[in-house]
């Protein structure tokens, strides 16, 4: 075994780590340069920009429900890393789309773009986890997926970040440039032939319903698919409502939701870290009950600082006028402690996807994950969409689904750390 950093110099894994880092943060600077100039320069209402923000978010990830089950199919087929380069190039083409549309100002090219990333990322999710148990020795699993997921929330900080501070000229630029180069460093990716080959259902909604139902008989692999399908919802909700929770209730501009998106980011990529010391390793649950009991008390101090903000008018403000506020600090570090609660929560669930079933099987399992997640993510984000057009409930009031959504994770966390305790290897899909 390795540690970390020796995995991230080793030529087995390094390509991989680039290339779903780049596309994490493509995916992010275009999204939320789209989402950014929507909200501060289209739409001037509150209802509006959680309606647009609520359809884009619902647009990205539909193909995640619609596509995932033929993705898992052809990555359990195929070589994983010719796979991935092919997925690569469609991002140059769906890339150069989306700069057009930012460049024209045209909501409907940036749409059609951000679906195009949807396909994008529902092909590549399935093969950037389950390609990880072929490239690193058993021990290394657990490391391999932290790293991956670690880096993933970085990426996205950065993108996020970008796509709040650059202009429409550059963030259509960055787009094209970002694709370019992940398509070089996935070329760079070791071969991953299958162990298998299957006979391709390319009935989407048929696979999706077998692939589904095939893990729902391995109840490690089920609780863990439920349990992490909860987090992203939470993800999902708090993603629709940061962009008209900073303009509105807080009252700042774009930069300080670019910095909203950012902290939540690295949050979860420091408890990725955290965890993977604390269990050393190891495959295990023991710490994700308390891990997302500890999320909902920090979502509860988050809801109390939105619901007692102390400014409402004058100018939106910037940045360093909200760092100067001892609000701002105390509404950040409840941000940052609630990722930092759900990193530890989510990270070793994946890692339960890619150890439990056959090798063989991986991306399928996982592809039966992101098909659960995004079934669940449109939930929540239409969910949202509904609370706030019901008289006297608010942006704010909404983020109490949120501790909801967490007690309703600590209890399959408790099922899954329960059900470590039974005798298994790994197990086989019917």
């Amino acid at each position: 075994m390795i540690g970390s950093i020796g995995l991230l110099k080793a030529r087995r894994f390094l390509p991989l780590f680039v290339t779903q880092f780049l596309g994490a943060f493509n995916d992010n600077l275009f999204k939320n340069a789209m989402i950014f100039f929507a909200t501060y320069q289209i739409f001037n209402s509150v209802e509006s920009e959680t309606q647009f923000s609520a359809i884009a978010q619902g647009l990205f990830i539909l193909p995640f429900f619609l596509f995932s089950a033929m993705a898992g199919q052809l990555a359990d087929s195929y070589d994983k890393a010719r796979i991935m380069r092919t997925i690569k190039m469609a991002e140059v083409i769906i890339m150069l789309v989306g700069a057009a549309g930012i460049l024209m100002s045209s909501l409907p090219l940036m749409l059609a773009a951000l679906v195009g990333m949807g396909i994008h990322s529902s092909f590549f999710g399935p093969i950037k986890y389950a390609i990880i148990p072929q490239h690193v020795a058993e021990d290394e699993v657990l490391s391999g997926t932290g790293l991956v997921e670690a880096g993933t929330y970085i990426a996205i900080l950065c993108g996020t970040i970008a796509g709040g501070l650059l202009s429409p000229k550059a963030a259509a630029a960055g787009v094209v440039a970002v694709a370019c180069i992940g398509y070089i460093a996935s070329r760079n990716i070791p071969p991953a032939p299958p162990s298998t080959k299957l006979k391709i259902d390319w009935n989407i909604f048929r696979s999706s319903y077998r692939l589904i139902a095939a893990t729902t008989h391995i109840r490690r692999v089920w609780l863990a698919i439920i349990a992490i399908s909860t987090f992203w919802t939470i993800a999902a909700v708090l993603g629709v409502l940061f962009p008209p929770l900073v303009k509105n209730t807080f009252h700042a501009q774009k930069d300080v939701a670019s910095i909203f998106l950012g902290i939540f980011s690295v949050g979860i990529a420091i408890g990725s870290i955290v965890i993977n010391r604390l269990l050393k390793g190891e495959v295990s649950a023991r710490y994700s009950m308390l891990s997302v009991l500890a999320m909902a008390a920090f979502v509860v101090e988050f809801y109390l600082a939105a619901e007692f903000w102390p400014v409402s008018d004058g100018p939106l403000l910037k940045i360093h006028e909200f760092l100067q506020m001892p609000a701002g600090w105390h509404l950040l570090f409840s941000l940052i402690m609630i990722a930092i609660t759900g990193g530890m929560f989510v990270v070793p669930l994946y890692a339960f996807l890619t150890t439990t079933v056959d090798k063989s099987q991986t991306s399928r399992t996982v592809a039966a994950n992101n098909i659960v997640n995004s079934a669940f993510m449109v939930g929540g984000s239409v969910g949202v969409l509904g609370l706030t057009m019901v008289p006297g409930i608010s942006v704010e009031n909404s983020i109490l689904v949120i501790v909801i959504l967490c007690l309703l994770s600590a209890l399959c966390a408790r099922r899954l750390h329960q059900a470590e305790s039974a005798p298994h290897g790994a197990e086989l899909l019917p």
